[in-house]
């Protein structure tokens, strides 16, 4: 593909809202959502925009990773799900992400404890207050974003027409995926260097314990492939570790622990968007053996939930950022709930943008 064929440069604009107050109770003097928007507005007959689709990232991505031609060369272009000649998409960097308020701006420990319902909350306020949308006509989000896709929808149920929840489970979090962050968690807190979380210096010894999460999650045979030998397996784990370096100790542990009450089990019969659920069989963060789809899903009227085979191509949790596995389901449940041929017309620029 060519640069000129290539989907636009992102608009990127920041949302600052004064004195929040999460659930927690703390507030947060100035709190900066930064966000990126792709295609344009368009009004339905009523003077509302009609084409608004919201896209969630994972814990380990921001906004940034949706526009990796790995992932939107798959979405964006023309006759794909998200074809931004008729999609005005919004993908926000979550508060703890991105350019994003986050403890590693200078407020270390003393940045407020934010949960999985802060994050919807901001969202919605960015939406609605920002942007001037009154209804969502998609939700998408992968692995924390479906998560947080599942929390949306019940928590506003007349606002989200369709909903699309990737690698995700809506029930309590627990189990392995639980006891994966407790690990990263306690690593954490009682790395020596960590102090309190008033380091000067990134602590550099709970590293060593982050490659664990990757191993929990990940194909065993996509591993294998990767590390056939005992010396390449100690060159992938020395690249994990390195990986996770680059990031901020504390950062890192307020995104971990925003997960620990994680529960949409009560909202899901509130959800009356049309929703595609969409998990991976070798996914051993969402192993499909636990059985909570099933009924969750039938809790839903007229949900759908499609678990993705696995063979050659797939990759455990990280087939998120495989869209080709994924898009083509995309497709099809948006051609029969939302054919993408809305009568619509370009609005003028929207005033609330800045």
């Amino acid at each position: 593909m060519t640069h000129e064929d290539r989907w636009p440069e992102p608009q990127e604009r920041d949302f600052r809202i004064e004195n929040f107050r999460f659930g927690s109770g703390e507030m947060l003097d100035e709190l900066r959502l930064h966000y990126k928007t792709l295609g344009k507005p368009r009004i339905a007959e009523d003077g509302s925009i009609g084409n608004a689709v919201l896209l969630f990232h994972n814990t380990t991505g921001s906004s940034q990773t949706w526009l990796d031609p790995s992932m939107a060369d798959h979405l964006f272009r023309p006759g794909q799900p998200l074809d931004l000649e008729t999609c005005y998409v919004i993908i926000p960097d979550l508060i703890g992400f991105g350019k994003s308020s986050k403890p590693s701006d200078g407020l270390r420990t003393r940045f407020p404890r934010y949960r999985y319902d802060d994050m919807v909350t901001l969202t919605h306020r960015l939406l609605t207050q920002q942007l001037g949308i009154e209804r969502l006509s998609l939700l998408v989000g992968i692995s924390m974003g479906g998560m947080l896709a599942w929390l949306y929808g019940g928590s506003y149920p007349d606002f989200v027409e369709r909903l699309v929840p990737i690698a995700s489970q809506p029930g309590p979090m627990s189990g392995r995926n639980w006891m994966q962050r407790r690990i990263s968690i306690e690593a954490i807190r009682n790395d020596p260097e960590w102090n309190g979380g008033n380091y000067e210096t990134n602590p550099s010894r709970y590293v060593f314990a982050a490659p664990l999460s990757g191993l929990f999650i990940q194909s065993v045979v996509r591993l294998q492939e990767k590390a056939p030998t005992r010396a390449a397996g100690d060159a992938l784990y020395r690249q994990m570790v390195d990986r996770a370096r680059k990031g901020d100790a504390n950062d890192r542990l307020y995104q971990l622990e925003a997960s620990m009450d994680y529960d949409p089990s009560h909202l899901l019969g509130r959800i009356r968007a049309e929703v595609l659920a969409i998990n991976f069989e070798d996914d051993e963060l969402n192993p499909p053996q636990l059985d909570t789809m099933e009924p969750a899903i039938a809790r839903i009227a007229g949900a759908k939930y499609v678990l993705v085979p696995a063979d050659a191509g797939t990759n455990g949790h990280y087939s998120t950022l495989l869209p080709h596995l994924w898009a083509p389901h995309l497709s099809e449940f948006l051609n029969r709930v939302w054919p993408l041929k809305p009568d619509l017309r370009p609005s003028q620029p929207v005033e609330a943008i800045r």
